[in-house]
């Protein structure tokens, strides 16, 4: 039976990329360098910042100008966090579902917390997480399984016992690693040229509301 449902932030409980977006491109109007279009950064989304100055400005960690840009874009986007960012649609719905079900919910991110923290207040959603671990709250990040494993002990769950579902292929191993079940959020900021039916997912979602019928055909089974 699962106990405690456990999602990835960006791409899979939140729909962060409007803020994303808008902060990359403000950063590219300080350079001179005219908007990129929302379609060509959504997909990158999940990827984190580092992606997106890659994306933003066709370079890599050796330029100059990297670790400048890369810390301006944070700077403007925790200034402007919770713009337009909300939950996905229909997610408050999963949410008031899991949590009439007395079963409980939260949060293994690679956000590092500096930003998660602030951003889960602003959306009054921080006192409603049973655990949220962030990029910086354990020394290995995902895919790697130990925030996976700290959120079991914070939720007071075994790995069995918990759902993990994410967007990117980091979070479907690092669930697999640590022995969870877990689920794809198709709907989430997935490439085109990504294949993640080859991530080896138990199943997939592609709305969040999907999560509500699967919850309750796995407690029939």
């Amino acid at each position: 039976m699962i106990k405690t449902i456990l999602f990835d932030l960006d791409g899979t409980l939140l729909d962060t990329a409007p803020d994303l977006a808008w902060a990359l491109n403000q950063t590219r109007q300080e350079q001179g360098l005219e908007n990129l279009p929302y379609e060509k950064i959504r997909p990158v989304v999940s990827h984190g910042g580092r992606a997106l100055i890659e994306l933003g400005f066709d370079i890599t960690e050796d330029n100059d100008n990297y670790a400048y840009l890369y810390k301006r874009l944070l700077e403007i986007y925790q200034d402007n966090i919770a713009r337009k960012t909300c939950l996905f649609p229909g997610m408050e719905k999963v949410l008031s579902f899991i949590e009439d079900q007395h079963l409980q919910w939260g949060i293994v991110t690679n956000k590092p917390a500096w930003l998660t923290d602030p951003l889960l207040a602003q959306l009054n959603l921080h006192t409603r997480s049973c655990s949220t671990v962030s990029g910086d709250t354990t020394p290995n990040r995902k895919p790697h399984p130990e925030p996976m494993l700290l959120a079991c002990e914070q939720s007071r769950s075994h790995p069995h016992e918990c759902l993990y579902i994410g967007d990117a292929q980091r979070d479907i191993e690092a669930g697999n690693r640590a022995g969870m079940t877990t689920l794809l959020a198709l709907y989430g900021y997935i490439q085109p040229d990504e294949q993640p039916e080859q991530w080896g997912a138990d199943a997939s979602l592609n709305s969040p509301e999907d999560l509500i019928d699967w919850l309750k055909d796995s407690a029939t089974r």
